[in-house]
Order: structure tokens, then sequence, then C-alpha cells
């Protein structure tokens, strides 16, 4: 049976992505609302991993999730890191100039305040989450609104890239905690990949 592991986010979501490159062979990611729901779903059995962010190289602590992880009983098993590259995602026919706001997580947001800052006539919009972030600029079919997401979730979401690199810094890196239940076998096998140079895949 495939190991289901809970993340907080839609397909195409830099949590998501976190879950692919582990590597333990095949997961089944488990897209959750929120941190909370990760959290509940690792409790009731519906996954025997959760993975969650706890640190941005740029905007810092993720504040939300370690609360979340500190108000459960989980274990913390395990760390990974994902290097995150910020792409402009908006409708096909869409260009910078006609652009009138910009959707992504708060935490994806501050990190590319360079970005908008030198884009002033972007309007911030927080979202509950990158990837649903692009999935909901494409299905309002609006070409003012963009999303900042990964790529991949403009793919998934048919949307076209404006412009990629929007992080403040090319070394951009997320910190996640994989989180359990008990040790089991797929757990040493998470700790091992932690200390596997594997486990920094890019």
């Amino acid at each position: 049976m495939t190991p289901v592991v809970a993340y907080q986010g839609e397909p195409g979501a830099f949590s998501e992505m976190a879950i692919l490159a582990l590597p333990l062979g095949e997961l089944e990611p488990l897209p959750c609302r929120t941190f909370a729901d990760v959290i509940a779903a690792v409790e009731s059995g519906r996954a025997e991993l959760g993975l969650l962010p706890t640190e941005n190289s740029i905007a810092g602590p993720v504040s939300d999730s370690v609360s979340a992880i500190s108000r459960s009983e989980l274990t913390i098993a395990g760390t990974t890191s994902l290097a995150i590259h910020l792409s402009l995602l908006a409708m096909r026919g869409s260009t910078l100039a006609s652009l009138r706001s910009v959707e992504s997580h708060p935490v994806a947001l501050k990190q590319c305040t360079k970005f908008l800052a030198a884009h002033p006539m972007l309007r911030p919009v927080e979202s509950h989450d990158t990837a649903g972030a692009a999935r909901e600029v494409a299905a309002s079919g609006d070409r003012t609104r963009g999303a900042i997401a990964s790529s991949r979730a403009g793919e998934l979401n048919g949307l076209v890239v404006l412009a990629t690199g929007l992080e403040d810094r090319s070394d951009n890196v997320t910190q996640f905690a994989i989180v359990a239940r008990e040790p089991s076998p797929i757990l040493l096998r998470a700790l091992d990949a932690r200390r596997s140079p594997a486990n920094l895949k890019r």
C-alpha cells in the first residue's frame, strides 16, 4: 500500500513538491486546506505522515505551522528542505502591464518584496495557498489577476508564466518537518533521508 503524506495546500503547492522530492519511493500526497487539517489527518490515521513548513530562509518561521505542530502530540520524525522558486502566473493573453492584483500565500508574498516594490501597480492579495491562488485565478478567467506560485502550479491550472525568479534571493529555501504518530519503517527511511545529500534535491 502506498504511504499517504498529508500537506497543506493544493496540487502544485511547494509542500507537495517537497513530498515528491523525498527519496522514499512512491508516496501519495494528501492535500489539506490548513495546517491543523494536516495534523488531524495524521492523528486520525488518514495519513501515515504529515509534511509541514517550519521556516523559510527569506520570510523566517512559518508561525502558524509551527504552532500547529507544537499543539499536537505528533512526533517530528525528520526534516527536509526544498529550494523555492516563485513564478508570476496569469491567464493566457495576460501581460505584466495588464495585471492589477497578484495572489499568493502570505509567506510567499514575503519572499518577493523586491518584485512587488518594483511593480506598485500590483495589489498583493493573500490566499490560503500558492497553488490554490493559481487555481482561483484560472477559474476566474480574469486577465487582470495574477498568482505567485510554482511553475508547476501554472501548468496544472493552464496558466502562463509571465516572470520567474520573483524571490528576493536565489538561495531561497524552505525547511519542512515530517510528523507522525509513532515510529515506523517509513519514518526510519525519512530519518535516513534527512541525513542524505539527496534530501536537498532541487
